[in-house]
């Protein structure tokens, strides 16, 4: 997925980092990523660590991460059903309702087939788990393949803040469900779907890895879609966008609030060592951080420069500067 702020293309680096810092032998080391969003770096220490709890306040990003962090074994008969929700007949439901122009909806997130689709899916899916002729694992593998499948026919640039007037050549392709494939592990582990600052007092560990908002956009209205997609809850769509009344707005993405959040993380947090990623375009300033990290322990940091999220090629040389602080409590 184009994710803002994704570590994908850093991940190799920030896990070099890490295991520099920590050391190479983490079989028994509990590893904890509590902004997850996609699971770009919780995939990476999957394998390597006694467990993962990973966590994000977003439905969609939690949905990914249960699939990919919380399931470990083989299911099987996965690939049975995904073959068979991509052969179910279309449903003008929810989504077609109101993200499609073919509605009448004034909105264009998806072609009219790729809606129907959508609906179609979500709704078996539902179906399934309710009826109880599915579990929890696939329930979540089969949720995850959905979510990741429709962003590549997505008629957007990157994010769903806003759609484009005419279907792009990717949205016009018709949806074709792909199965999320995930790391099958020994070890199980842990996925919540709540706000940081509150699980980070129920949790404890070894290695505790941040990767917060850094600036003003609210992912939970950038990716608002696919956390309907994910809910399928109806409500009544707002404005231009079809945004729901009562979205998550992250604290992380106010200046002065994100100050008082990362004090109280770092305050609270039962871990030895600490890796924060912060861009140098963030709200909060490299001193700045480095005060608040300082306070409790020994800090230092290393930087990256790499090319940044664009959601416009106006902007596609920009480059940046990513930090990953690093404390020892």
């Amino acid at each position: 997925m184009n994710y803002i702020g994704s570590k994908h293309r850093l991940s190799a680096w920030i896990k070099s980092e890490i295991v520099n810092f920590v050391g190479r032998n983490l079989s028994q080391k509990v590893f904890a990523d509590i902004f997850a969003g996609t699971g770009a770096i919780g995939k990476i220490f999957k394998s390597d660590v006694k467990y993962i709890i990973s966590n994000d306040v977003e439905y969609y990003s939690y949905i990914l991460n249960r699939n990919y962090i919380g399931n470990h074994k083989r299911i099987e008969n996965r690939e049975q059903y995904i073959e068979h929700l991509n052969h179910l007949p279309p449903i003008e439901g929810f989504i077609f309702s109101n993200y499609c122009r073919g509605s009448g909806s004034g909105r264009n997130y998806f072609s009219d087939t790729n809606c129907k689709k959508i609906d179609s899916i979500r709704i078996e899916i539902e179906k399934l788990f309710q009826n109880g002729e599915i579990g929890e694992d696939l329930y979540y593998f089969l949720l995850a393949s959905l979510i990741e499948s429709v962003d590549r026919v997505a008629n957007t640039a990157s994010v769903y803040g806003a759609f484009l007037k005419s279907l792009k050549r990717s949205a016009q392709k018709e949806l074709f469900l792909e199965g999320a494939e995930y790391i099958e592990s020994e070890n199980s582990h842990l996925v919540f779907n709540l706000d940081s600052n509150q699980l980070i007092t129920k949790i404890e560990g070894d290695i505790l890895y941040l990767d917060p908002p850094y600036n003003n956009r609210q992912y939970g209205a950038n990716y608002h879609l696919l956390n309907t997609i994910a809910k399928y809850q109806p409500f009544q769509p707002q404005g231009k966008t079809g945004l729901p009344p009562n979205y998550y707005r992250s604290q992380y993405c106010n200046r002065k609030r994100a100050k008082e959040s990362l004090e109280h993380l770092i305050q609270n947090a039962k871990f030895r060592y600490i890796f924060l990623s912060y861009s140098n375009e963030g709200l909060l300033k490299l001193d700045e951080v480095e005060t608040i990290l300082s306070r409790y322990g020994k800090y230092s940091f290393r930087k990256k420069e790499y090319k940044r999220f664009i959601s416009s090629r106006r902007h596609s040389n920009r480059k940046t500067m990513e930090y990953l602080h690093i404390l020892e409590k």
